[in-house]
């Protein structure tokens, strides 16, 4: 009785002791300096912009929730015309080459999808190997706006500095969107390989694949929760001349992204579950910390004004209580929370001055699980 009344009362001090550290925090808040955050972000404080200019998204933490790795077209960090893969310190300061940024793939062809393992390792998609030039794309195709399905990626492992790339996984035909389970026992990649896009789960230890997914339609992008129990993943489902349209757009390399949902299964692939059921584009999914909710990124709120305008949702993994958390009325996607929960990274064309933009930065915020008075009466400065 003794040592469970103690352990009552060291349970109380340690909850006393938090709250106590939330209050100060919260007095700490100065709201005028949060000049990045927009009316109605209540989940967001103290948000930091991490690049300055051009295109710069997929923005994962490494598992020490220090770093970020990133694809960028910016100019003044990268003079190749194609997005490249570079990795920086959250609070700025210079990574290993002395530098505020530092490149992590080769410079040559064109890179996506990067990710963390936890030894500081690094996996990324490239061309590289098919060509040193960007491959040749086009963004619309007879009026249509499409993303390229390079059949030249592979996905490649390399150390923390980059250095000594190694073909990781490859084969005939698309291969990239590569992410890692926190228990590392996994990556989960969209393939070709299957002759649709659809998941794949390579097992790190042996090299065995899986395939996850084999219902016709765009399966991409996919996340596992923080227990490595689950994946979530955005997917299209076309059918009748839409399938049709869709497999013939395919075959040329690309696919048009106007209609996705989320979906959530177990690891291995079963018990598939569709979470969203929104018109327009719902993607860049991402589990929240307690597993019971999803971030991701659409614009079904807008599509009446041209869908041009993407945030960020929340929303419970039984598909109830759709929540905004961005409203910068421009473009926010790609949220990640950090491995400790504390940090949200996303990509946003905000800026300070509130006007439009077509660059696409970086971001952390810290997140605030339970909003207070603070947060929820915050107004942004016009």
């Amino acid at each position: 009785m003794k040592n469970r009344s103690s352990v009552r009362w060291s349970s109380f001090f340690v909850c006393q002791f938090l709250a106590a550290l939330s209050i100060i925090y919260s007095q700490n808040y100065d709201p005028s300096k949060d000049t990045l955050r927009f009316t109605g972000e209540k989940h967001l404080r103290n948000i930091h912009q991490l690049t300055f200019g051009g295109d710069n998204a997929e923005a994962y933490w490494s598992f020490d929730s220090k770093q970020l790795i990133f694809q960028s077209r910016w100019q003044e960090i990268n003079p190749q015309p194609c997005d490249q893969i570079f990795k920086m310190n959250i609070d700025g300061t210079p990574v290993e080459n002395g530098k505020r940024y530092m490149l992590l793939s080769t410079g040559k062809g064109r890179t996506t999808c990067s990710y963390f393992l936890k030894d500081g390792r690094i996996i990324y998609a490239s061309t590289h190997a098919s060509g040193e030039k960007c491959p040749e794309s086009k963004q619309f195709e007879t009026g249509r706006y499409v993303w390229p399905i390079f059949k030249t990626y592979d996905i490649y492992i390399a150390n923390a500095d980059g250095s000594n790339p190694k073909l990781l996984i490859g084969g005939e035909g698309y291969d990239a969107e590569a992410t890692v389970s926190p228990d590392m026992k996994y990556i989960v990649f969209t393939s070709t390989r299957s002759g649709d896009l659809d998941l794949w789960r390579y097992e790190i230890e042996t090299g065995k694949l899986l395939q996850l997914t084999n219902t016709l339609g765009y399966d991409g992008g996919a996340f596992f929760s923080s227990d490595s129990k689950h994946i979530v993943w955005r997917a299209s489902r076309p059918k009748g001349e839409e399938a049709e349209a869709y497999k013939k757009l395919l075959a040329d390399g690309y696919i048009e992204p106007k209609e996705l949902n989320i979906y959530m299964a177990d690891i291995d692939g079963k018990n598939v579950k569709q979470v969203t059921h929104l018109a327009g584009a719902n993607w860049a999914p991402f589990f929240h910390p307690d597993g019971k909710k999803i971030l991701f990124s659409s614009n079904h709120h807008n599509l009446d004004k041209g869908g041009r305008t993407f945030d960020i949702f929340m929303i419970n993994t039984n598909g109830t209580g759709l929540e905004q958390i961005t409203n910068s009325g421009m473009f926010d996607a790609f949220p990640m929370f950090s491995y400790d929960g504390k940090k949200l990274a996303f990509s946003s064309n905000r800026r300070v001055d509130r006007t439009m933009s077509h660059d696409t930065n970086v971001f952390v915020a810290d997140w605030i699980e339970q909003p207070e008075a603070a947060d929820i009466n915050f107004k942004a400065k016009k």
